[in-house]
């Protein structure tokens, strides 16, 4: 896929999860979306999945990161903070790889 329809990707999921997140918080504030994940082990079993992604993808960008020269706390504390605004703000900004390297 082009860089630049991998970035227009990012930018559309982007703006429809700010929006489902913004009308989330709008309608039931910060706890009324934590809240509901801890009514049952289905709920909670969802949850702990979505932790353990978010680690994996943490784990990911942390090395990602140090490999391009970034450097990876801005996006891991915003990855604790936010959830997934973090990974894709870091994949919005993140560079390019060389393509000749990226087919070996």
């Amino acid at each position: 896929m082009p860089p630049t329809m991998q970035r227009a990707l990012i930018v559309i999921v982007l703006a429809l999860f700010a929006a489902l997140s913004g009308a989330a918080l709008w309608y039931h504030g910060y706890w009324g979306i934590i809240e509901p994940n801890f009514r049952s082990f289905a709920a909670a079993q969802v949850f702990a999945d979505l932790v353990i992604a978010l680690i994996l993808v943490m784990v990911w960008m942390w090395r990602d990161a140090r490999a391009q020269g970034r450097n990876p706390w801005p996006w891991i504390l915003a990855t604790l903070a936010v959830g997934s605004f973090g990974p894709l703000g870091y994949l919005l900004t993140r560079r390019e790889a060389d393509s000749s390297a990226s087919r070996a």
